[in-house]
Parts: C-alpha cells; structure tokens; sequence
C-alpha cells in the first residue's frame, strides 16, 4: 500500500485525523451503538453478528445521503474484501468483484451472484448486471461472502442482494434532483405508502451525462415498484417491477501512451461511433405462507426481457474472414423462474435445530445475430451503420437446483451449520447461420457439481463470536465466454470447461464500545481457473489455465455514537497468483507463457476505506472520506499495471423536518486534491488498451423534498 499512500492520501488521512479527537470526546460523553440490524438467509432474517461468515449490509438510507444515487461504487466502500470501480462508461457497467472473483470481466458482472428483491439479476450462465438496481428506492444492500456464497450455485464467488424499500403509513410524496461536473444531471419521483393490508412503493428517475471522457455521454431512465399484500390468513404477498432503459457511448479504453498524453481522448471510439443500447423490464411475484408454528413456504417466480445492441470497433478488413460474427452485436434475451423454500423450526436431542429446503429454476433463451459494422467499400467504409447479417443463432441455458441447510445449536455457546446444494447448467445452441465454410455449429454441454458448504460458531461472549467455515463452489463459462473460438472459428466453444473452487475462512466478529469490529481470514483454491485466451477487434476468446489461489484477509469498524458521530474502517489484503503456467494465447511459444506465480489481473493487492461523519437525523451534517487501492495487474503476463492510488472526498448537508414536509441539500467534492489516476482496468485487451481513466476534482450538488398527506 505505501506507493498508494502518496501526498493525496497522507493528505487524506490527516483530515480524518482532524476529526478524530471531535469523536472520541463523542464517545466519552456517551456510549451509542450501532442500531440492531439484519440480513437475509435462505433459514430467514438473522443478525449479521449471528451469521457463521462474512456479511455486511449498506443501508438504502447511508448510500442516497449526500451521494448523486447513480453507482453502487458510490457507497459501497466500506465493505471489505468487495472491489467494485465505476468505469465512467455506462456501455459496461461497473467493474465489480469480491475476493478476487470477477475480476477479468471485461463488461458487466461475472462470478458474483446479483440479486434484486430476489430476482436473480444474473443469468444462469453466470453472466449478470446492476444497472437495473435503483437506489433511490433501496431499502439496503447486503453483501455475503467466502464459503456459504456457493449456497446459491453457479458463479457465487460472493453474493449481493438489492432490496427495494416498502411502503409505510400516509401516502407520501417525494422528489429529488442532483447535478455535477461533466453535465451530470439526475432527477427522481417517487410515491410511497400504506393503507390497511396494502402497502405500496413506486420510483421513477432519470439520468444523463455528457461524460467526463470523450464520446463518453449516456442517459439510464429506471422505473421501480413494490406491492405488498398482507391477506386475511397471515399469508403475504409481493409483487415487484422494474423496468430500465440505457442509451450509452463507449469510450473504450486507451494506451499507456494515449493515458499519458490525451486521458481524456477515445480516438477509436469516435472513429466507429461504439456504443451500446438496452431495454429490459421484469417482474416478480412472491407468496409467503405459515403452515404452522414451526413451518413455512416461500414461492417466487418471475420473468422478464433484454434487448442490448452494441456497435464496437471491429475493423472492416478482420470481418473479410467468412467465419468472423461481424461488428455489431444483437441479442434478444427471455429469462425467468421460479425457486420453493420450505423452513422449519424443529428440535434434534432437544436442542434448536432450523431446516431449509428448496428447488430453484432458471432458464435464459437468447436470440444472438452479428452484423459488420461498416456499410461500402473495406478501402472506404461507412463505420458505426449495420451491415449485412453475419451470425444467426438460438442459445437456450437453465439449471435445476434443489438445495438443503441446517442450523443446529448443539450447546449454549456451539452451532453447527451445514448445506449442500446439487447445481446443474445446461446449454444448448442451434446455428442459424450457415453460409459458405460458415459450417453448423450447433451443440450442447452440461455442467453439474455438488456443492457443500459447513462451518462451525463459538459464542465466546455475549459480545465476541468465532467462526470456522469450508465450502466449495463452481463457475460455469457464460453465453459470452463461450461465443467465440480462438483463431476466428465460427461457433460456441464447448471446450470451456467450469472452474471448481475450494474455500475456507477463520473468523471473530466482536461488539466494542458500541461498534461492530470484524475480522477473518481466507483462502480459496481453484482448479481449471477460465482465464482469456485472446481479446482483440471486440471479441474475447476464453481457455482453461491450471490452479490459482487467493490468501486473504479483511478486517471492518463501524461505530456510531449516540451524538451521531459515525465511523468507519474496511481494510483488505488480498494475494491472488496463478499457481501453475500456462500460454496466452496458445499455442505454447517462448513468448506468451505465463509463469507460475503471477499476479491475478484485476485484482489490488491491497485496499483501505476509512470515513468520518457527523450525521444527526436533522440539521446540518458533514463529512470525510479517503479510498486507496493498491497496483493491479492489466494482463496475465504481468508486464503492465496502473498503480495504486488514494482519493478523498467532503461533503456537507443539511436537513430539515418540519410537521409533515422534510427538505434535504447537500453539496459534495470527489478526488478533493485532484489525483490523477487510472479507474479500472480492461483486463487482457489485446491492442493494449487497459487503462480506463478516472476524472480529477468534480463536484456534485443535490437537493429532495417529501410531503407526507
């Protein structure tokens, strides 16, 4: 961490410092304590003190407080071991990964499970977004991870779940708007309340932004609802819809060279016009029943849509090769399912024992045609227009996946949990396309693997909690690994094969002087690690490389006086190396081997968040956060990184509450001493492109306003 801890961190800290003494005098004067809280599992609503392994939850409240409610990457910082960086190019969507798991996506999110109001927002292939999750209607996020993340099947190297807010009392009525550098403008409405068994929410917000980069503009509009109804035999239902449309250029990524000189440039990018459109919209139903004092049923079904079209930077000239799936990408995609929960609250040598059972569903069909990007002539093209038509196929994925757990309290201070969860994925392409030695690439793969997981608790104290866990999991190649072969043959590459990882985790949670401190200790071992094999003209091709491993460790504080002086710290130390060699590409030359022994891409060392906040429920409030994150490889042979950096920002507020109207404004500055540095990281592009800059000093201004009838 010291090459990141430079004059802008140092600087950074000592504003933290500053405020240090102001809030230890706080919590001398008075002892408060963070409010009691929980998460959700599949045995039902715990304490994350309770919870035999690493959870943490942001509230919907802390992440909107002074923030633009854009990206999760604003808020989540206090989470350890989550590395989530905000690209500033609404085309690919965050780069989000936990331990080190979906590090190498390139767009999106891969190797973590999303969740939002229990929808899966990740496919069954393992291939998932969070551009549908809106977080001026969040009632709070909740983040799992280590061994019993593989509880939830395939890609769960960790696990983040959205829960949108319900309605509560009188109607009300608010609206906020928020603005900043770059002509960054957002702007939400939103309707809430209940009355007798209904309950109600709905949240509508649009954004826009000209962008910090060149041909970097976008516009995201998201619609949000929930309906609660509570029916005259205790059952309860929940019908959820979200709804969200994207319009967004892509201003790829630069050169060392171009980041040295022009960071702010996207030559190529202007000179194809890529960029990227979606459409989805989804809903949910569920039905929660009590059977009896000891058992219940929860049912969830849901279905939805996505259509995505991306325009990149393919040249004319590499789609002369009559196998080459062209420069414009077009797919149309059908999702839904369903998951059944039974629970029980049992008793097994007449101490507590909770069972849970289950059976989950989902099924993804998928619509995927490429077109050449370029109209006229190869010496003279038209770029950025839809060509002739150059793939046509029908992809269909689904899993079938019954799961089971136990929570057994088999002494006062002892609980013993386990689970196991039987998770197979299917995949099935029918080529449409076959012209010319574009032959028929139809195919078929399954993937199975039984999943166990296990841990054990002591409750030393009634404040100080120890825990031992061991899991493993799985992650299959998703729809977009598998779409391409390696030397431009056409087809899915049904030679991928999942990776299997073994985990284990030692940890301490501890509750001190009003705060939570959390410590823990992992180590997770793969085998067949997917790693990419080419990245160049716009598509990635994927193999297998040997085993990888990944130490870590992560260690929290949260504190919030009863003054309303609020704390926190999250610090993570993370090793991730390939342990065996392999070739990128391959065939094996001198070259392109990568040695045992490399860093994983992607991936910081080392990373640090700490924030001081005086943050009374009316009034005026203020704050200082400082972020740094270590060097992180760009490419598997580990000849270019970007370096580690730190970053502070402040910010005040103030809010009002008077009878039944509540007014808010806030004024915030980000990269306070104008670092200049690299944002995240396009792993293993193969021009060289990696580095995606991040903006200097910006400031963002809000304000809301709530009536409530």
């Amino acid at each position: 961490m010291k090459p990141a801890l430079s004059a802008a961190a140092t600087a950074a800290v000592r504003l933290l410092l500053l405020g240090a003494p102001l809030a230890a005098a706080a919590q001398q004067a008075d002892r408060g304590s963070l409010p009691e809280v929980t998460v959700s599992t599949p045995r039902g609503e715990v304490a994350p003190f309770n919870v035999p392994g690493s959870v943490d939850r942001v509230d919907g409240a802390e992440m909107r407080d002074s923030r633009l409610q854009v990206n999760l990457s604003e808020s989540l910082g206090s989470v350890p071991g989550l590395q989530v960086q905000n690209r500033l190019n609404y085309a690919q969507d965050l780069q989000l990964s936990i331990r080190g798991f979906g590090a190498r996506s390139t767009f999106g999110v891969r190797g973590v499970r999303l969740y939002v109001d229990g929808i899966p927002a990740t496919l069954p292939d393992g291939q998932g977004q969070t551009s549908n999750i809106d977080i001026g209607s969040l009632d709070r996020i909740e983040i799992l991870r280590g061994p019993f993340s593989a509880l939830y099947g395939n890609s769960s190297g960790g696990v983040l779940q959205a829960f949108t807010a319900s309605g509560e009392g009188a109607p009300r009525l608010s609206y906020s708007a928020a603005g900043g550098s770059f002509g960054t403008w957002r702007q939400s409405l939103q309707a809430s309340g209940s009355q007798g068994a209904v309950d109600y929410l709905l949240n509508a917000s649009r954004f826009r932004t000209d962008g910090w980069r060149e041909h970097s503009a976008a516009r995201r509009d998201i619609a949000n609802g929930k309906l609660g109804i509570a029916l005259d035999n205790g059952d309860k239902l929940t019908l959820v819809l979200n709804s969200v449309r994207i319009s967004a250029q892509d201003p790829l990524g630069l050169t060392a060279d171009q980041y040295a000189l022009a960071p702010r440039s996207a030559p190529l990018a202007t000179q194809y016009d890529t960029r990227k459109t979606v459409e989805q919209t989804q809903a949910g139903l569920l039905y929660e029943r009590r059977i009896d004092a000891a058992q219940s049923l929860r049912l969830m079904v849901y279905g939805g849509e996505r259509k995505t079209v991306q325009y990149q930077s393919i040249p004319p000239s590499a789609q002369q090769n009559p196998l080459h799936a062209g420069g414009v990408i077009d797919l149309k995609r059908q999702y839904g399912g369903a998951d059944l929960r039974w629970t029980a609250a049992l008793q097994l040598a007449d101490r507590p024992l909770e069972l849970v059972a289950g059976l989950g569903y989902d099924s993804l069909r998928e619509q995927r045609r490429g077109y050449e990007n370029y109209l006229g002539r190869v010496a003279a093209p038209v770029l950025g227009v839809q060509g002739r038509l150059r793939r046509s196929e029908r992809n269909e994925v689904w899993n079938l996946d019954p799961y089971a757990q136990a929570t057994w309290r088999l002494a006062e201070q002892w609980t013993l949990e386990a689970g196991v969860r039987r998770s197979s994925v299917h995949f099935d392409s029918q080529d449409r396309y076959i012209v010319g030695a574009n032959r028929d690439d139809s195919g078929s793969a399954r993937y199975s693997k039984t999943l166990p997981v296990a841990s054990l608790r002591y409750q030393a104290t009634p404040d100080l909690a120890l825990y031992g866990s061991i899991g493993r999991g799985f992650e299959t190649p998703t729809l977009n690994e598998l779409s391409y072969r390696a030397g431009g043959a056409s087809g899915l590459n049904f030679a991928l094969r999942p990776s299997v990882n073994d985990s284990v985790e030692l940890g301490a949670k501890a509750r001190l002087g009003g705060g939570l401190l959390t410590a823990a200790l992992f180590q997770t071992r793969t085998r067949d690690e997917i790693v990419t094999d080419t990245n160049t003209g716009g598509r990635a091709t994927f193999q297998n490389a040997g085993r990888t491993r990944r130490n870590g460790f992560e260690l929290a504080w949260q504190h919030e006086t009863a003054s309303h002086w609020r704390t926190q710290l999250a610090y993570t130390w993370l090793d991730a190396r390939y342990r065996d060699a392999f070739c990128l590409p391959s065939p094996c030359a001198a070259s392109n081997t990568v040695a045992a022994g490399n860093r994983i891409p992607g991936i910081a060392r080392q990373s640090l968040f700490a924030s001081l906040g005086w943050v009374p429920p009316e009034g005026w409030r203020a704050g200082v956060e400082m972020r740094a994150l270590g060097r992180m490889q760009a490419n598997d042979a580990n000849t270019a990184s970007a370096p580690g950096y730190a970053v502070a920002a402040l910010y005040a507020g103030y809010l009002k509450k008077w009878e039944r109207w509540e007014f808010n404004a806030f004024a915030r500055v980000d990269n306070l001493f104008d670092r200049r540095y690299v944002g995240s990281l396009i792993v293993n592009e193969g021009n060289a492109r990696y580095y995606e800059p991040a903006p200097g000093r910006n400031w963002t201004v809000g304000l809301s306003g709530a009536y409530r009838f």
